[in-house]
């Protein structure tokens, strides 16, 4: 079960029930922008009995100027030991967005790109662990801290070169996963100095086409998905999007497939836009009155 993508809310009851722990170690990855809810202080009055909270806003690259890059290999490896995370662990990983899971597969993602495969997602969030009537707490989880050893998954993981070099060479195929308004332009989103845009090259399939009701949409209809954007499941694929963190929607659902290589450009559309050339940011021209 350790390898599995997702996980359902049956299984994760019934897993903590069982008191699988210290094998089972339950995360919640919510998020929000720096000035709006508090993601921690949600958490500490309702999460997942069991759960502890990952802070995404601390456990990334602190020297960045773009918004959620990855940490250093030691920087993780020290946070998931003292969540009670080592490299026997089963994470399971879900978040509080209204979508069911929006920050969560980028965490799935992360323990991935550091070596750690035995990840999976809670499919459909807490919004539908609520909605089932399964418990909640306020009470705070006691771990014990772990020795979390990390190996980087360069295959997992594009930078700002690798994605420059390939709108010329063509080696992977780009994804990106922002909504087709942020992608082709040509409104940028209201409070926002990022204009919207995309890579030459890439191709669009928003990360909201892979949800239904909070849950992932099956296999099937993931595969359709993707085969009717024109993307080739045999080729080489790196996902993109605003600030790293939805591109990881695209590498679950293609893992769900049985692709399990697919890559994510870090910094994203974020660091794009200020670092690429002129000629590199393809967008469509706003219409005037």
């Amino acid at each position: 079960m350790a390898s599995r993508a997702l996980v359902s809310a049956g299984w994760l009851s019934g897993a903590l029930k069982a008191k699988r722990a210290p094998a089972l170690r339950v995360l919640d990855s919510t998020w929000y922008s720096p000035g709006r809810k508090d993601a921690r202080k949600e958490f500490a009055e309702r999460h997942i009995p069991g759960a502890s909270f990952f802070d995404l806003e601390h456990c990334k690259d602190q020297q960045s100027p773009y918004e959620m890059m990855l940490p250093s290999e030691s920087q993780f490896a020290q946070y998931a030991g003292e969540l009670g995370i080592s490299n026997e662990s089963h994470v399971v990983v879900y978040d509080s967005d209204s979508n069911g899971m929006l920050y969560a597969p980028r965490l799935w993602w992360m323990f991935r790109v550091f070596g750690h495969d035995k990840v999976s997602l809670l499919d459909g969030g807490l919004v539908n662990w609520i909605k089932r009537g399964l418990p909640v707490t306020s009470e705070e989880t006691r771990v014990k801290p772990e020795t979390f050893r990390v190996t980087l998954n360069r295959s997992l993981l594009k930078r700002f070169e690798d994605v420059q070099e390939n709108i010329s060479s063509k080696r992977f195929q780009l994804v990106d996963t922002r909504s087709e308004g942020r992608f082709k332009g040509p409104e940028p989103k209201p409070g926002e100095d990022i204009e919207p845009g995309h890579i030459p090259g890439s191709l669009n399939l928003p990360f909201s086409n892979f949800l239904k009701d909070g849950y992932e949409k099956p296999a099937h209809e993931i595969r359709h998905l993707v085969e009717s954007r024109g993307i080739d499941l045999t080729r080489p694929l790196t996902a993109t999007c605003r600030r790293g963190v939805t591109a990881c929607h695209l590498a679950l659902a293609t893992f769900l497939l049985g692709k399990e290589d697919t890559a994510v450009y870090d910094g994203s559309w974020a660091e794009w836009f200020y670092r690429a050339k002129p000629e590199h940011k393809v967008h469509e021209k706003r219409n005037r009155a």
